[in-house]
């Protein structure tokens, strides 16, 4: 009798062992399987690999991993797997004060409805807090948001309010700058805008709290009429690693441009710059992209080192629109893919110093975008509102965020419906 039961026993308990050996062997929670791997801080330009994530976190990248190691599978063969996108300047501060500009006021615009479907994970707002209303930013957007949010902190206290308020420089403090962004991991540096003054000090101030803060400084650099020089900024005022923001702007009454109107060619000043160690970002915007500047600049191989968007609303519905299409610009611009995906992930989070994002590494947060390279006949406006025609367009497929799937256009994780109520 004992016998008897001890076999059935057994029997039914080494069934269930087996039945379930798989569950047991499921050591990964999601497998992104054979997409095309681009991972420029790992060298890896376009190569069939498959990505294994376990929580947050990715914990392998190899070839041919068993579809039954993971809870979840999702096919991307056909597609690119990039890291997740640095959108390295935006205005996200968004709030409802009147008279605020872009420091918690109408025009800044919350992150989340406009990353997570252009493949972007973390945003750097480009200076729209200042040391005086940081708090309130952390506060209503960065612990409210589930993009990652990073920032740079305006020189002046009130932030990037516009008007008056930027031209103030008795509100420019180095000290309390600097001292803010030691004090806050989110903040990455510190960004001067838009002051129409002949004087320097605004930069000087910024610089300052930079070498107080060990950060990089961003530069929106014109207003004055004559413009300010681009070489004394350049060679003088700037540090290596400090970010030229709006770089092929053309903003020739109140800014000096990177080419000789009179010539075609660069100025000796951009090339030095950059030998120097300046970092040029695109910074599209409302106003400050042209093919006059942009294409004459790249067939001298003077390409952006990071691509960002200038996001807010006065510049999302005109030819900036969104990250991928300012991507797209310089994919149709005679740059290669794995260059657009470098400047648009491993570089900023290099020039913000956050060597933790922006690739794929094992044991890296699992910030992940899934594009496609759409091939036919698209239009790509500047800001003067001059056409562009490409034959090449990015578009996201599938986005992640610290392992979870945040946007999935056309369903590449989700089961079909089988008609089963």
């Amino acid at each position: 009798m004992f016998k008897t039961y001890f076999f059935k026993y057994t029997v039914v308990f080494l069934t269930l062992l087996c039945s379930s050996s798989h569950v047991f062997s499921q050591e990964y929670d999601l497998l992104l399987k054979g997409g095309t791997v681009i991972d420029p801080k790992n060298k890896i330009e376009s190569k069939k690999l498959d990505i294994a994530i376990k929580n947050d976190t990715i914990v392998a990248v190899k070839p041919n991993i068993n579809a039954n190691s993971a809870k979840k599978t999702v096919d991307l063969k056909g597609y690119y797997v990039s890291p997740g996108i640095i959108d390295l300047h935006t205005h996200n501060f968004y709030g409802t004060k009147e008279n605020h500009y872009l420091s918690d006021g109408f025009l800044a615009l919350p992150p989340d409805g406009f990353t997570f479907r252009n493949g972007v994970t973390t945003v750097v707002d480009a200076g729209s807090p200042g040391w005086k209303n940081f708090e309130t930013y952390k506060n209503n957007v960065i612990d409210h948001s589930e993009t990652r949010v990073l920032s740079f902190l305006n020189i002046v206290g009130e932030g990037m309010r516009g008007g008056v308020w930027e031209q103030d420089l008795q509100d420019m403090n180095a000290k309390m700058t600097g001292l803010t962004i030691q004090q806050h991991p989110e903040l990455v540096g510190i960004k001067v805008a838009h002051y129409s003054g002949a004087e320097w000090t605004p930069i000087k101030r910024a610089v300052e709290a930079g070498e107080i803060a060990g950060v990089p400084v961003m530069i929106d650099f014109g207003g004055h009429q004559p413009p300010l020089s681009l070489t004394r900024l350049f060679m003088e005022e700037l540090r290596p690693g400090d970010i030229f923001t709006h770089m092929y702007a053309n903003l020739s009454s109140v800014r000096m441009t990177i080419l000789d109107p009179s010539t075609g060619k660069l100025y000796d000043y951009a090339t030095n710059g950059r030998e120097k160690g300046i970092i040029f970002d695109v910074g599209h915007g409302g106003g400050s992209f042209a093919f006059a500047q942009a294409v004459p600049a790249i067939d001298e191989d003077f390409f952006p080192d990071t691509i960002s968007t200038d996001l807010h609303a006065e510049s999302m519905n005109g030819g900036m629109k969104d990250m991928l299409n300012v991507m797209s610009k310089f994919l149709n611009l005679n740059m290669s893919l794995e260059q657009v995906i470098n400047a648009s992930t491993w570089k900023p989070a290099q020039v913000i110093h956050r060597e933790e994002l922006g690739n794929l590494s094992e044991g890296s947060v699992a910030d992940i975008a899934i594009l496609s390279v759409l091939d036919g006949d698209f239009g790509f406006i500047d800001s003067s509102g001059k056409k562009m025609m490409g034959d090449k367009k990015l578009q996201c497929e599938m986005t992640l965020r610290a392992g979870k799937i945040v946007y999935d256009l056309n369903g590449l994780a989700s089961p079909e419906w089988d008609n089963n109520l």
